[in-house]
């Protein structure tokens, strides 16, 4: 895959994030509330992981680009 192709998807997937969380914001409300997300509070601090959130993110962002190269 060329460069400008790669920039061209990755401007386009921004755009339409962007769109999502102008416009839709409840589409994404799910991120950080699914089970094995930590989530520590106390008085004075709070420490957030989102570890499960970020795996399905990679997930399908991998499956994208996997989908990109095999139609290519």
């Amino acid at each position: 895959m060329s460069m400008s192709k790669l920039l061209i998807i990755i401007g386009s997937m921004a755009v339409v994030l962007g769109l999502i969380l102008g416009y839709a914001p409840w589409l994404i409300s799910w991120f950080g509330h699914l089970p094995g997300d930590i989530r520590i509070e106390d008085d004075k601090k709070f420490i957030f992981i989102p570890l499960t959130s970020m795996v399905v993110i990679s997930i399908v962002i991998s499956l994208i680009f996997h989908l990109i190269s095999f139609f290519e």
